[in-house]
């Protein structure tokens, strides 16, 4: 978007009868900037060339105004020559961005921030869309990455926040060559790691590296791992490496993990709240972990995935579970509260039965038991499709394929619709 600038300048005309407009050089007293408060002067002054005391020429006036208005930083800009001070009025952009790295192996933070800040008086960690302070950004991130030795093309492009469906920042992102992650090395500190973990963490390493995704990649992972052994409260940290290393065909960024397993934890109990749809008697009946078993976390996710599920099938389809854990350290043993918050019901909403024939997908309209309107139950989907002796037919064109189906709440109308697909197993 090309901005523009507008001038005003008001001299007295028997200062400037005998000389024409053009070659009169001024010196204002003062040079003053308004409407854009969260740049100092001396940011404004160093950005658009300017320099207390300097003699200009109009055309010189109307240079300094057009480098500011180039940055990309305002909207609008307007001057005013009396004579005395010269005034810039400014309008700042609504559309400057903050600053995000994906794969770039540089340290965001303050430090650059000040090095970039250093060089572009107006960058306050924030940039336009497009040409101006965007582009001074993207063309310095190339040049700090050829001072480590990384000759790289940097590429900038709106990041869209997928729950907010907006941009909320530009993205720097490396197209070529190839980052990834580099070896990942265990802190001297922490327990040597059995061979299951070091497994894992081999099968990160060349994984495509991002500043914010592959520490918690590699955090997820291994914390995962280690409270599926039951260690509930272990402590992973993954930390960048300061040196990535460059290879012939891709820079590789080595990380340092440390790793506190804590202690292995045992069940001592879950207690559900009074009031929940799974009765304590049906809960402990279908639990895979009983009081004395090591608490790990599969079996205890699985709990509530369990009466998650009930929910769903009584039409509470954005049910939420609320574990709630209480360690004994002492003892080594933990202990589950459970409430839930059921939230609206759900009923049947449209049914949709694609990649069947016509006559295929007719029988499993008849077959189909939850007309719209009805408490949508999830639980009742696959079957009424394995009713025996109703339709044999059916029946084993069924059991001879996966039926797969997907869900998509109406939150407006709380209803959902239903698409069902065959699938040929292989």
């Amino acid at each position: 978007m090309k901005r523009t600038f507008f001038l005003f300048l008001t001299v007295l005309v028997l200062l400037f009868a005998s000389l024409p407009a053009v070659a009169q050089k001024f010196q204002p007293k003062t040079i003053q900037f308004k409407g854009a408060p969260e740049y100092s002067d001396q940011e404004l002054l160093a950005a658009a060339g300017l320099k207390m005391g300097t003699v200009l020429a109009f055309a010189d006036m109307k240079d300094h105004s057009q480098k500011l208005m180039d940055t990309g930083v305002f909207d609008t800009l307007s001057f005013k020559f009396d004579g005395v001070d010269l005034v810039y009025t400014l309008v700042p952009s609504t559309t400057l961005y903050p600053v995000r790295l994906e794969n770039l192996p540089l340290m965001p933070g303050r430090e650059l921030d000040a090095a970039l800040h250093d060089r572009f008086p107006l960058y306050h960690g924030k940039v336009p869309t497009e040409n101006g302070l965007l582009e001074s950004v993207r063309g310095a991130l190339e040049e700090m990455l050829a001072a480590k030795g990384i000759k790289a093309t940097v590429e900038a492009m709106p990041y869209t926040d997928f729950k907010l469906h907006e941009v909320t920042a530009m993205s720097f992102a490396i197209t070529a060559p190839p980052v990834r992650v580099g070896e990942i090395h265990i802190d001297g500190a922490s327990e040597a790691l059995d061979p299951k973990a070091v497994e894992m963490l081999a099968r990160l390493t060349g994984s495509a590296y991002d500043i914010e995704g592959s520490p918690i990649s590699i955090e997820t992972f291994l914390g995962n791992y280690y409270r599926d052994k039951g260690y509930l409260e272990a402590v992973v940290h993954a930390t960048r490496l300061n040196d990535p290393i460059i290879g012939a065909e891709a820079v590789h960024v080595p990380f340092q993990v440390s790793v506190l397993p804590g202690a292995l934890y045992k069940l001592a109990s879950v207690q559900l709240a009074p009031g929940l749809l799974v009765t304590q008697a049906d809960f402990d009946k279908q639990s895979h972990i009983h009081p004395g078993a090591i608490a790990t976390s599969q079996y205890v996710r699985e709990n509530w995935q369990f009466i998650e599920r009930q929910y769903h099938n009584k039409g509470f389809m954005k049910a939420a579970v609320h574990p709630t854990a209480s360690f004994d350290r002492a003892q080594g043993t933990v202990s589950y509260t459970v409430t839930a918050e059921p939230g609206p019901v759900y009923t049947m909403g449209k049914l949709t039965i694609g990649n069947t024939a016509d006559d295929l997908r007719a029988a499993m309209l008849a077959a189909w038991k939850m007309p719209a309107g009805a408490v949508f139950n999830e639980g009742s989907i696959l079957g009424f499709y394995a009713t025996h002796g109703v339709n044999p037919a059916l029946e084993r064109t069924v059991a001879s394929a996966n039926l797969k189906y997907v869900l998509t709440l109406n939150d407006d109308t709380h209803t959902v619709d239903v698409v069902l697909r065959l699938e040929r197993r292989y």
